[in-house]
């Protein structure tokens, strides 16, 4: 959005309908200052608060192209968003704001500027959206595609940073059905139908595999592995009642601000690269079937 379309907002949204550049300059500084408040306290509060923490993945799964922390601050402010727009679009889709409702602050890049030391500078702006839930739309989930079970294994392996190979049930561990082991680069997976379960298994350690080659941190690796495995699942329609984030690993409140940033920027760009890898195969379905069809 730009800085005029900003304003314009600002305009449409003001009472007195008379706007005020000095007044808007000092709301949106406010704002920004707010908004970086709000995720230093949710970097803390994820760490220590398993719910806080799931929901953090729930909008991930959700919300895949924004930043984290731009999901930091919807934790914080609307943990059940499902769809986001700004004023202006709602306005154009011909949507209305309920009254009352207040906007959810999030942060956008503003443009790029040269510092006096040389160096490329590219400020965040404060920017307020309204969720679905906010508007004149009935609020309703759009409903998800559910894939065969195969196919969804399928998709998961496709593209892997590994290999795969099937195992005795007897050489994995009590209750595990697949393991990746980093000096083969290979996950074996135990054989036994398409199931919940498997998908699962087969998610965390896909998402161990690429962690490992990314040479992530490995004293947050497993649990980052079994977020990504959540995420995931949540996005095809997989059972997640099976997670329990309730109790979280004694080692995330010693991380600063700064790191839980980047686990949850790994989480959310692992999770993104497995669910792109994963399209491609459905893509690949979807047009082979039309020829199909077409036959």
């Amino acid at each position: 959005m730009t800085n005029y379309e900003e304003r314009t907002n600002a305009y449409e949204e003001s009472a007195a309908g008379a706007f005020d550049r000095e007044e808007w300059i000092a709301q949106k500084k406010a704002e920004r200052e707010q908004a970086y408040e709000m995720i230093s306290q949710m970097c803390t509060m994820i760490t220590i608060d398993g719910e806080r923490y799931k929901n953090c993945l729930d909008l991930i799964s959700r919300f895949g192209k924004y930043s984290p922390s731009n999901i930091l601050l919807l934790a914080a402010q609307k943990p059940d968003a499902k769809r986001l727009a700004d004023f202006k679009s709602w306005k154009e889709a011909h949507v209305s704001i309920k009254k009352g409702e207040s906007g959810i602050i999030i942060l956008e890049p503003g443009k790029e500027f040269t510092g006096k030391d040389g160096k490329t500078i590219r400020p965040f702006n404060a920017k307020k959206v309204f969720d679905v839930s906010q508007t004149s739309l009935p609020f309703a989930l759009e409903p998800s595609v559910k894939r065969d079970g195969k196919l969804l294994l399928r998709a998961l392996i496709h593209h892997a940073p590994c290999s795969f190979r099937f195992a005795d049930a007897s050489d994995m561990p009590a209750g595990v059905g697949a393991r990746f082991v980093d000096r083969d680069n290979t996950i074996y997976v135990t054989r036994g139908p398409e199931t919940d379960a498997s998908f699962r298994w087969i998610a965390k350690e896909l998402a161990t595999a690429h962690l490992k080659k990314d040479g992530y941190d490995p004293e947050l690796a497993d649990f980052a592995a079994v977020s990504i495995g959540y995420i995931i699942a949540a996005r095809n329609g997989i059972d997640t009642a099976a997670y329990d984030f309730t109790k979280l690993p004694g080692n995330l409140e010693k991380l600063d601000e700064a790191r839980v940033k980047q686990m949850v920027s790994k989480i959310r760009e692992v999770s993104n690269t497995i669910t792109n890898d994963m399209q491609q195969l459905f893509d690949q379905h979807r047009d082979d079937k039309s020829r199909d069809d077409a036959r």
